[in-house]
């Protein structure tokens, strides 16, 4: 069974088609600038990647291109094998606790959910939008960033504001980055042997969330109501005194929705440093530049700390430290780093083969702690493409 896993943003869209039970990738690709004149895209297939660009003035042109690539490399013979498409959604409310068949009521909810999440849902509707007008009789599953962390207590969840905020608006912490976090956590079920898993996750790239997993489930996360909340990120600034904002605007004469766009869009590194890429920063910083150091301290410090407080929260039970995306899985100096800060928690690194794994190097994933140390470190790649195929397979036949 032929599968599509199609993950679209504002301008942009990343898919690939999956052969199914067997999760073989047949063809994947990532389309950029979508109703930008520079339009492009990038089709991996056998190993070989292939360049095109045109101008695509919207997601509609973007699909089509994207069926033209599926159906031009061989990968079907017809658009007629393609049984099932999986959707990436990023806000579920309370609402969805799991992935579901799109319907109506879904398509509504998600619009209905946009006022949580502005900056992606415009983007993801318009992907399943344009799927379902091309591939009208094909089932669409949505795979929501926040199901996973619906299983977080109230204590967690809740913000110290009017109860009435939450009943009526229903603000409170969401947590995205879910599939993520459920693909780790289902990783480390098998390599440690048992489903009651205690770990602390970090998943950190150019965006970034840690998770408390207790007994196998979310107990807490660092990002909120939205993704802005949390660790310090790319190009947002993660927790920060919420009176900043009113401040700002007062001083500047910007309104809540300019502030906020700067805190989203033009914060964390790139506030900082002027970049927005962690390798960027690094490589600023080698070369002696004051605010890149600076930025690495405080990213660094940022993490840290969550770990240090879910490690309280986990009441010191705690059966591994996972990092991953691609700062976890990729930044050898963050790693060391961050473990040497920890150091008070009982964490010791072996260095040399923290220096062996990266996405970059043979070795992509290990166990970087010392042997000594209090809980063991592993790097694990995540792959949220993979988790959403799973169920969009598991949704269309009724497994």
């Amino acid at each position: 069974m032929k599968l599509l896993c199609v993950n679209a943003g504002s301008s942009s869209l990343k898919f690939q088609v999956f052969e199914m039970p067997e999760e073989k990738v047949l063809i994947s690709g990532y389309i950029e600038k979508v109703g930008i004149e520079d339009s492009f895209w990038n089709t991996k297939i056998d190993g070989k990647k292939i360049r095109g660009e045109r101008y695509l003035k919207n997601h509609t042109e973007a699909v089509k291109v994207m069926l033209d690539e599926i159906l031009k490399h061989k990968v079907v013979k017809d658009l007629s094998e393609i049984k099932g498409v999986g959707h990436r959604v990023v806000h579920g409310g309370e609402k969805y606790a799991e992935s579901v068949l799109i319907t109506d009521e879904v398509i509504k909810s998600i619009k209905d959910l946009t006022k949580l999440a502005p900056n992606h849902h415009p983007g993801n509707l318009a992907g399943i939008e344009a799927m379902q007008e091309a591939l009208p009789d094909v089932p669409m599953v949505a795979v929501y960033d926040t199901a996973f962390h619906q299983t977080m207590p109230k204590e967690n969840y809740l913000y110290p504001v009017p109860m009435e905020w939450y009943e009526k608006y229903g603000v409170r912490k969401y947590g995205f980055h879910g599939t993520s976090h459920k693909y780790i956590t289902e990783e480390m079920k098998k390599k440690l042997g048992r489903d009651d898993v205690n770990l602390i996750i970090a998943h950190v790239g150019s965006g970034g969330s840690l998770s408390a997993i207790k007994d196998g489930k979310c107990f807490d996360t660092t990002m909120g109501l939205t993704p802005l909340d949390g660790i310090m990120m790319g190009t947002r600034c993660g927790s920060i005194d919420p009176s900043i904002i009113d401040y700002v605007c007062k001083e500047s004469g910007l309104n809540v929705t300019e502030v906020t766009m700067m805190l989203n869009k033009k914060s964390g590194y790139l506030g900082i440093t002027g970049h927005s890429d962690a390798r960027d920063v690094e490589a600023a910083a080698s070369e002696g530049d004051e605010n890149a150091e600076l930025a690495l301290k405080m990213y660094n410090n940022r993490v840290a700390n969550y770990v240090a407080q879910y490690y309280v929260e986990l009441g010191g039970k705690v059966d591994a430290i996972v990092l991953t995306a691609g700062v976890g899985e990729n930044g050898i100096e963050f790693r060391s780093n961050l473990i040497n800060r920890l150091a008070p928690l009982g964490l010791t690194i072996d260095e040399e083969e923290n220096s062996r794994i990266a996405g970059f190097k043979d070795k992509h994933e290990g166990i970087i702690s010392g042997k000594d140390s209090s809980v063991p470190i592993y790097v694990v790649p995540t792959d949220e493409e993979i988790m959403i195929i799973r169920d969009t397979y598991n949704i269309i036949t009724n497994k």
